[in-house]
């Protein structure tokens, strides 16, 4: 009896096992070694969640952002792995997505981030974390991105102008700034029914594709938790820019309800 209670025990284990690797999507940069997180006391804390292709994730995010994030005075801890991402995102106080790892799609990942903001705790969608990435996840964009982009234009010149002056987020950018960068079309087909709206903070100058402005910096409506939504950030042209730096920041606070 014993022994068929554990063979029990053993296939309801594996039933709920996470299935698939961690890495190895269709152009995914090797997952780095995960490391054990060490919040300073008395800081605010912040979890940079990367990974996934077509961006150097490791160097931006991971070492740019979490060095901007640093020198504000926040704690940060940056990772690249699904399950220590979905363990951590409960902790953190503010929480930084920009990851396109399709084995991010998981259900333990999925229920760490819906439990986040469902409890009122707020997150950063940044540049690639603003992507329709997850085919099979489209609550995501619906309830926490506002939409999304499926397209951009060629990396090249384009201003950002801001929309939105007065809010906390803006505080010190400038009203209009050149970046080199993706020129994301979000929301440039319209959102799905039932999508939560956007209020935009900053719109790009028009697109070549659409010759219409997108949405640059936005925050989504959203009924417990608070969300920012930034489109800017392919590489160091962006994460090295000081008005990136102060609206990241700014974000960070505001999102912490600091």
């Amino acid at each position: 009896m014993k022994r068929y209670i554990t063979l029990a025990l053993l296939l309801v284990t594996q039933a709920f096992a996470e299935p698939g690797p961690k890495e190895g999507g269709k152009g995914d940069g090797p997952l780095p070694p995960t490391v054990p997180v060490q919040w300073e006391a008395g800081k605010t804390k912040v979890l940079v969640i990367g990974g996934g292709s077509s961006h150097n994730f490791a160097k931006f995010f991971g070492d740019t952002d979490v060095a901007t994030l640093k020198a504000a005075g926040y704690t940060v801890h940056y990772t690249e792995d699904r399950d220590q991402a979905a363990d951590l995102l409960a902790e953190a106080d503010v929480a930084v997505i920009s990851t396109n790892r399709k084995f991010f799609d998981t259900a333990k990942y999925r229920k760490a981030l819906f439990d986040r903001v469902n409890s009122g705790k707020g997150v950063i969608m940044l540049h690639p974390g603003t992507w329709y990435g997850f085919p099979g996840w489209p609550e995501i964009n619906k309830e926490i991105v506002g939409g999304g982009a499926r397209g951009h234009d060629k990396l090249g010149p384009f201003k950002v102008n801001v929309t939105r002056r007065d809010h906390a987020i803006m505080v010190g950018v400038p009203d209009s700034f050149d970046v080199q960068d993706e020129l994301y079309y979000m929301n440039a087909e319209g959102a799905p029914e039932g999508t939560n709206k956007i209020e935009v903070l900053a719109e790009t100058t028009p697109s070549i594709k659409y010759s219409k402005p997108h949405p640059s910096v936005w925050i989504t409506d959203h009924p417990k938790a608070r969300i920012v939504g930034i489109a800017l950030g392919h590489d160091e042209r962006v994460h090295d820019l000081p008005a990136f730096k102060a609206i990241l920041n700014n974000a960070t606070k505001w999102v912490a309800g600091k």
